[in-house]
């Protein structure tokens, strides 16, 4: 028989996407065996344990996050990949990373007390959690800044820990200034002094790997001026945005990594640039394998195309063997 929910545990398991513990069902009136019976019964479900889903069929995403950090307890927020996955960070990332049933759960506990085992979770802890943890938002999470640096943390490459910033403050989600706040709190963080190095260029627009290396290997390199970064163009009534714009040249240098510009898009890249020559601007784009390995080339071919547009370049050598110059 279907078991009568009080009106405060209904409120519960809205907020909590149909998913109480044991405790709360208790406390809100429901006796052990109505509860157990509706266990029997199958119309709830044990997603971890003590927690339940009071329906029956296949739990939600949502459902198995809350029964996650339920089961972690008082004071615990989802944390890291998960954290990131709720901020939106992992959209277009590899599979596993998304909003899927199956994706591990990571949760971080206070670092004063002991965490029961959380069934397809990964447990942390921190003795800093009343800090990160977010004041209001739901499930329970830590605050984007620290999502972030604990991603870096983990990150096993500085490409890999700037990326995390790159997405975050490239979404809108956050700003230099408040990553670099949350950086101040910690000083023994991993890569501390290279992500404060490079906070100004994302700050500036430098929003990938690609543009920050694009930014320090090959304009800054070769004494070319600072282009405006994620410039807005307003073309046929939609707007754009340009990964660079020298705007006394009307030169647009785009940066084609593989995550921002896949091949089905290569048409769309196509119509914009089109679009922009209306305006008398001209694209060139660069790729990876530009920037990385043949950045004194690309400076050399900017340079020369701001000379023939109007601007005063003097380029200079970023090292012995540097053919920008000549």
């Amino acid at each position: 028989m279907p078991v009568d929910v009080p009106p405060g545990l209904r409120e519960l398991l809205v907020r909590q996407s149909g998913v109480i513990t044991r405790r709360q069902a208790l406390g809100a009136g429901l006796a052990a065996t109505a509860v157990d019976n509706q266990l029997k019964s199958r119309r709830w479900q044990q997603l971890q344990r003590g927690v339940y889903a009071c329906f029956s069929g296949t739990p939600t995403r949502d459902a198995e996050l809350w029964a996650a950090v339920l089961r972690a307890g008082e004071g615990a927020a989802l944390s890291h990949r998960t954290a990131a996955e709720l901020y939106g960070l992992t959209r277009g990332m590899s599979r596993g990373m998304s909003r899927e049933p199956g994706a591990p759960i990571h949760v971080t506990v206070p670092a004063s007390r002991r965490a029961g085992i959380i069934r397809g979770g990964v447990l942390h802890f921190s003795g800093s959690l009343e800090r990160t943890r977010h004041p209001v938002l739901l499930p329970p999470r830590t605050r984007i800044d620290d999502t972030l640096l604990d991603l870096a943390q983990m990150s096993a490459t500085f490409d890999e820990a700037f990326d995390w910033v790159c997405r975050a403050v490239g979404g809108r989600l956050t700003t230099p200034a408040h990553v670099r706040a949350a950086l101040q709190a910690r000083p023994r963080m991993r890569w501390r002094i290279d992500l404060l190095a490079v906070l100004a260029d994302v700050g500036d627009g430098a929003h990938s790997n690609l543009e920050l290396r694009y930014v320090r290997k090959v304009e800054r390199a070769h004494g070319l001026p600072p282009a405006r970064r994620q410039m807005k163009i307003v073309t046929a009534g939609r707007v754009r945005y340009v990964d660079n714009f020298y705007e006394e040249a009307k030169l647009a240098v785009e940066l084609d990594g593989r995550a921002a510009h896949p091949p089905e898009r290569r048409w769309d890249d196509s119509h914009r640039d089109n679009e922009h020559a209306s305006l008398g601007i001209m694209t060139v784009r660069y790729n990876w394998p530009d920037v990385n390995y043949r950045a004194c080339a690309v400076a050399a071919q900017v340079g020369g195309l701001l000379r023939v547009r109007g601007t005063a370049v003097q380029l200079r050598r970023c090292g012995p063997s540097c053919t920008a110059a000549g």
